[in-house]
């Protein structure tokens, strides 16, 4: 069974996302707390999707978000116009000159090596994505009247607040009125939940959420925490057994009969370094593989579980078919582990040479 995605005809953009997009600085080879110096990307969860299926597929993508209207807020527009996503639905907030009352966020992330695993410190309370609320977006200008193939958001933006839950809620309830595939990366994250109700909040949201997801992707902690599903089989939650996934996501669409797809990327993490990484998906009741890429080497493995995302969207949207948009995320993911930041800098090319099992001999 395919599904029912709009055609790209009818519709103003191929995918939209929801998410917080922030400004990462990134010390190289470094670390944080004796860098002289930074690099700067942007990256956010969701938004990472749009950038991908624009830059590496050529899909016509947009995200919904808010910046304050300054130096920085101008800074991070910039850089997602060079990535061809469309900023039709970013929110302007006026700047109160010292970022009392609202600010622009920031991701100070360490890429690691070796035995030293990558470092997060994101820096972004009281941001303007955080306090977007229900109302704020005109979801039947969005997908009534302009149309949209496929909704993105996940567990990230909606742990920001209280409203953006709420607007979470709202956004994909819309989405489902107007016939838009909706998917959602539960992307656990305990730090962003600990302040505004934990675990169980953490689970009262996402499962909300769920109601309203058609594809829905997280690793075995995502669904253990976020939707409350045991995990029978997993040694550590650094390296379940595919037998064990398999069971957790029959549990899963038992309960929430409205997927239609539920996908994870397997990831047994040698070294920051050196993963194991590979792919499953689960579709009309069978579950479907990706290609197995061993002692896969990673420069910056931040975005990789994005690009994968990103690659099943691709998949379905291009060919509606399961086993290429596991193939497609898998190698997408992969790829987008080799380069530095959190947005993939693959071509379709190279993620089609990947699925066919091509090597890293040099190309001239």
């Amino acid at each position: 069974m395919s599904l029912n995605i709009k055609p790209a005809n009818t519709c103003a953009f191929d995918q939209i996302s929801l998410g917080e997009v922030m400004l990462r600085l990134d010390p190289g080879e470094g670390r944080i707390r004796t860098a002289r110096e930074f690099k700067v990307w942007e990256g956010g969860g969701e938004y990472n999707t749009s950038r991908g299926l624009r830059k590496c597929f050529g899909y016509k993508t947009a995200v919904v978000t808010a910046f304050v209207d300054n130096e920085v807020g101008h800074l991070v527009e910039d850089f997602i116009m060079q990535g061809g996503v469309a900023t039709d639905f970013i929110k302007w907030r006026d700047d109160d000159g010292i970022g009392r009352t609202v600010r622009n966020g920031l991701n100070f992330t360490e890429r690691g090596f070796g035995v030293r695993g990558a470092v997060g410190n994101p820096d972004r309370g009281n941001t303007a994505a955080s306090q977007l609320k229900p109302g704020d977006i005109d979801w039947d200008h969005i997908f009534g009247k302009q149309g949209v193939r496929w909704f993105h958001t996940g567990g990230i933006f909606a742990a920001l607040s209280t409203s953006t839950a709420e607007l979470t809620v709202e956004a994909v309830k819309s989405a489902k009125k107007y016939g838009t595939i909706v998917s959602y990366d539960l992307n656990y994250r305990p730090s962003l939940w600990k302040t505004i109700g934990g675990l169980k909040k953490a689970q009262e949201v996402n499962r909300e959420i769920a109601k309203y997801v058609d594809v829905m992707i997280g690793n075995e902690e995502d669904f253990t925490a976020s939707l409350g599903f045991a995990v029978k089989g997993a040694e550590n939650l650094g390296h379940i057994e595919t037998d064990a996934f398999k069971a957790m996501i029959e549990t899963a669409v038992k309960e929430f009969p409205n997927f239609k797809v539920a996908a994870t990327t397997l990831r047994h993490v040698i070294t920051a370094t050196k993963n194991d990484w590979s792919a499953i998906l689960w579709h009309d009741g069978k579950f479907f593989e990706s290609r197995q890429y061993p002692g896969l080497e990673i420069l910056d493995r931040v975005g990789g579980g994005d690009s994968f995302a990103s690659g099943v969207q691709f998949g379905f949207m291009e060919f509606n078919d399961a086993q290429k948009a596991v193939e497609y995320g898998a190698a997408h993911g992969a790829l987008a582990s080799t380069t530095p930041g959190d947005t993939s800098m693959a071509t379709r090319k190279e993620v089609e040479k990947q699925i066919s099992g091509g090597g890293a001999r040099v190309v001239r």
